[in-house]
């Protein structure tokens, strides 16, 4: 009986374990430069590209945390292959802070190629940005 339990026991925190490990496929993370901090509640959009309509959809949407991150982009149980879009809403950040910005937004176009971790940061400031391809 005590076997049976143990092992009832276990294959329940098995389950439970398994459940919540849902892996994504797509992140994201911005760095103020300008204060050498994360860029916490920032509005980030994802599209995808239709080429055969020339048009793009939505994926979906989310505000980054107070680290400036988003990690749960795109479920790594479906194929995403494509052309991607992440659009960075810069403005409303910045004008929490009272500073003037040049670019209201940032789009960052990228492709998906492969089954792999794709990390797209940018860093960023009120007149300037870059990103690359991270891990």
């Amino acid at each position: 009986m005590k076997k049976l339990m143990f092992t009832a026991i276990l294959a329940m925190f098995s389950l439970m374990t398994f459940a919540q490990n849902t892996s994504y496929q797509l992140s994201s993370h911005i760095l103020d430069v300008s204060k050498g901090s994360p860029a916490s509640g920032v509005k980030i959009r994802l599209e995808q590209y239709c080429k055969q309509k020339n048009k793009w959809s939505f994926v979906d949407e989310k505000i980054t945390d107070k680290n400036g991150r988003i990690t749960k982009f795109l479920s790594a149980e479906k194929k995403n292959r494509g052309i991607y879009k992440l659009t960075y809403y810069t403005s409303d950040y910045f004008k929490r802070s009272n500073t003037e910005s040049f670019y209201p937004f940032i789009e960052v176009v990228f492709q998906i190629k492969d089954g792999d971790h794709y990390h797209v940061p940018i860093t960023l400031s009120a007149y300037g940005y870059s990103t690359y391809r991270g891990n």
